[in-house]
Formats: structure tokens, sequence, C-alpha cells
């Protein structure tokens, strides 16, 4: 099939993800000691949707270098509000003044807060520059307020087809932190600690593209195809002993398959799943 048809951001895409890790930890589970995340009905793993957005935000940021319209939102250590009053800015817009179009408002309810007509504007400068606020929608009423944006991708969490086996293995340091913790020791000079990992796990995410809400958020044929090659390649430049081992089994949308080689095997568990 031609590559325009599961780029075609004004088609509808359902689509699998699957992954494997093996001797790692995919997804931590900060209530559970980082151990891998796991229902404890089914046993089966699992890694949530916020994780999988997570390295899909960090291969746009690497991929782009930041470039216009490919920013991202959502960073680490970011700070949302300053990101917002940065679009106010960019628009003329003082929040600190009454609206200048009287169909907003005479007067200025809360100081720093846009209203009316405001709220859209910014919202769609954010959206525009913003790649992650384009793609997976954000929640902007915070701070300066640029409402509320429903993204079109919209994701599961990622369940491991079998159940997982997790356990703890004991690592050695040959090094301390500390004078006192070498008095302690006498010279021995080593520190203990322990890494969650699971032999091997194979995970299937759904995920579902929506036309209209791509619509909405002016999401184009380049910023959905970055998305299927983030899918793939997002897993190389997560590296992690943490993780071990982890890679792009196969990603098939409803229209195409998106990865180029895929084993025999996973078009076997497609059909099993989907039937």
């Amino acid at each position: 099939m031609s590559s325009a048809i599961y780029t075609d951001p004004a088609r509808r895409h359902d689509f699998l993800l699957l992954f494997d890790v093996t001797d790692g930890n995919p997804n931590g589970d900060p209530d559970a000691g980082n151990m891998p995340r796991i229902d404890p009905e089914t046993g089966q793993g699992l890694v949530t949707d916020v994780c999988l957005k997570r390295k899909v935000r960090n291969y746009v940021e690497m991929s782009k270098g930041g470039a216009e319209g490919f920013e991202i939102f959502i960073q680490e250590k970011g700070i949302l509000n300053r990101q917002i009053e940065d679009a106010y800015k960019n628009l003329d817009i003082d929040l600190q003044k009454d609206p200048e179009d009287v169909a907003d408002g005479k007067k200025r309810k809360d100081k720093g807060k846009a209203q009316g007509a405001e709220i859209e504007k910014g919202r769609a400068w954010l959206c525009k520059r913003k790649y992650d606020i384009r793609m997976f929608g954000a929640v902007l009423m915070t701070g300066p307020n640029a409402g509320q944006v429903r993204g079109p991708v919209q994701l599961t969490f990622a369940r491991s087809v079998d159940p997982i086996t997790a356990f703890e293995v004991s690592i050695t340091r040959m090094a301390v932190a500390s004078e006192e913790e070498a008095e302690k020791q006498g010279g021995d000079n080593r520190t203990m600690g322990r890494k969650a990992i699971l032999p091997y796990g194979l995970y299937v995410a759904k995920g579902f593209f929506s036309a209209p809400f791509a619509q909405k958020t002016g999401v184009t044929q380049e910023d959905l195809e970055l998305f299927w090659k983030a899918l793939e390649g997002m897993w190389d430049i997560d590296r992690s002993a943490s993780r071990g081992m982890m890679s792009c089994e196969d990603c098939m949308s409803s229209h195409t398959k998106i990865c180029s080689a895929i084993p025999l095997r996973i078009f076997c568990l497609t059909a099993l799943i989907s039937s």
C-alpha cells in the first residue's frame, strides 16, 4: 500500500504496537519499590500510556532538535505555566490589562488569566508550536489558561501477552559514598544494591487516531509520519541498563503494517488478538 494512506491525517487509524523486553524493567511501579508493573489479577505485565508517550516525546525532541512546530510541551523538569505565558506574549496579549476586544469583556476578571476569544488564540498558538499538544492533547487551564486540547492520538496501557515473572537480583558496587561508610566497613568499601528485572515479556498496546480531532489540532502528514517513525525507533534512544533490551517487534495500523521486518509469529499473534 502507498505510504500516503497510513500518513493521511484525514483518515481514522487503529493500530497495534508490539514490543518486547529481555532482562529488564520496562516500566517500574513507584508504589511497589520500582518493580515491573503487574496486573495482580492476571499476572500480566503493564506499561502505562504515559511511559510510551514519554518515549515518543523524547524521540521527536532528539530527531527534530526543537525545530519550530516540533517543540515539546511536557518536558522533564519543565514549567508548564511559563510556556502558556510565552504563548500570550508571542500573541501580544497582555494578561495584566483589560482585553483589547470588548467582546472578550470590558474588564479582566482575573489578572494574569486569559478570557473569551483570547483562550482560543492561545490554544491555537500552542497547538501550532508544540508537537505533543497537537498529537496527544493537554490540559492548559492552569495559570494563564489556554483551555484544554483533546488530542487525536490515544494509547491504552500495554499488556504482556503472557503472565510475567519479575524478580530482584543483587548487585555490588566496589565503592562507598562517604568516609563514614568506609570506616564502618573497615576499608572493605562495598555497597550492595538490588535491581528488578523480568527475563522476557512481549507487550501489546492498542492505539487510536481520530481524524476529526486531528483537524482541530492541525495535525499534518509530516506529524503522523513522524509518529510512526517514533514508535519504531524510540527504543534505540532510550537505552538503559535497568530497562534491559527493549525493541519494537511490530506496529500495524488498520491500513498497513508500519515496521519493515516483521516476524511471522507477530502476524499470527495480531490475528489472535483481533479475533
